[in-house]
């Protein structure tokens, strides 16, 4: 007999195990654009650095029901997005990935803040070392700023 058996039936333990999938797919399906945006961010200067930064924060501004909405015209079944994923297969619209997609465009401003703070306190003096050692940009990153920015991760 388990500890949590009394406390949960099977209903409540399926929203858990839905909650805890939704979860980890936002979180897999974020990451590495996540990463990507906050390296931009806080190691590149070009045109739209600004208009990229107010993108990312957008749903922090929006309120959660003009995102939900603005998510559903979007990615629903007539939506200009949707229409098209909805020819080879992948329908977000009342469905668990919906929830998911959801999730992940809420949390994408706190992750890729998280992580470009980590990625500014690593000192680029390191990174310029591991270059003139003759390492590419991508060897640095791998070797040197992933190690260092994991804990932001």
């Amino acid at each position: 007999m388990n500890l949590f058996d009394g406390l949960l039936g099977p209903e409540e333990w399926q929203a858990v195990r839905l909650s805890l999938k939704v979860a980890l797919v936002a979180t897999i399906a974020s990451l590495p654009i996540g990463v990507f945006v906050a390296y931009a961010l806080a190691r590149w200067r070009f045109p739209g650095h600004q208009l990229l930064n107010g993108i990312v924060h957008l749903p922090l501004i929006l309120p959660p029901v003009v995102t939900g909405y603005l998510l559903l015209i979007t990615f629903g079944t007539h939506g200009a997005v949707g229409s098209f994923l909805k020819k080879i297969g992948i329908v977000f619209a009342f469905n668990w990935t919906g929830a998911a997609l959801a999730a992940a465009i809420m949390a994408f401003p706190l992750m890729v803040r998280a992580i470009r703070l980590s990625i500014e306190a690593v000192d680029s003096k390191l990174e310029e070392a591991g270059s003139t050692l003759g390492a590419s940009r991508r060897q640095v990153f791998a070797t040197i700023t992933l190690p260092l920015i994991l804990p932001g991760i």
